[in-house]
């Protein structure tokens, strides 16, 4: 029976992998957005605003789910995953909506620049708790899956 030594990564491998993902996962919000905005332009030129609204909201909600798994965070989708992780994004909600509070009541900051604020607050928080759904123990891990960023090694 032979050993078989595992390469070390070298100094920083982590880093760039989070940032890597930090990063994909600030792209995928972007697409995410323009998703989320022709929806509700699309459903909007036939159903009343706030339906246009719940029915983008989910489409792009799915989108992001897709578009998470498999470009930013290389994991398989499960269904587990995909039925928590509307939780990830209520969180990262109702942190925006707290932020905006804090920021408008407490701070008096304007309220047509308070949202972008509060927005850039939250994103490494929703990155942290989605990552942990995707990837992590909330999610059922990922035995065996393949990140985009590394290759298989056994």
């Amino acid at each position: 029976m032979t050993v078989e030594s595992k390469p070390v990564p070298p100094a920083g491998a982590a880093t760039r992998s989070s940032r890597t993902e930090f990063l994909r996962f600030a792209a995928v919000g972007a697409v995410n957005t323009a998703v989320y905005y022709g929806s509700y332009l699309a459903f909007h030129a036939f159903t009343p605003y706030l339906a246009a609204h719940a029915i983008a909201l989910v489409v792009a909600m799915v989108v992001s789910f897709l578009l998470n798994v498999h470009f930013t965070y290389g994991t398989r989708p499960t269904w587990r995953k995909f039925l928590l992780y509307p939780l990830g994004n209520l969180t990262s909600y109702a942190g925006l909506t707290a932020g905006l509070l804090i920021l408008v009541d407490l701070f008096h900051v304007d309220e047509r620049i308070a949202p972008l604020l509060a927005a850039v607050a939250v994103v490494p928080l929703t990155f942290m708790l989605l990552r942990g759904i995707l990837v992590g123990r909330l999610g059922g891990g990922d035995r065996g899956a393949v990140h985009p960023d590394r290759s298989r090694r056994g």
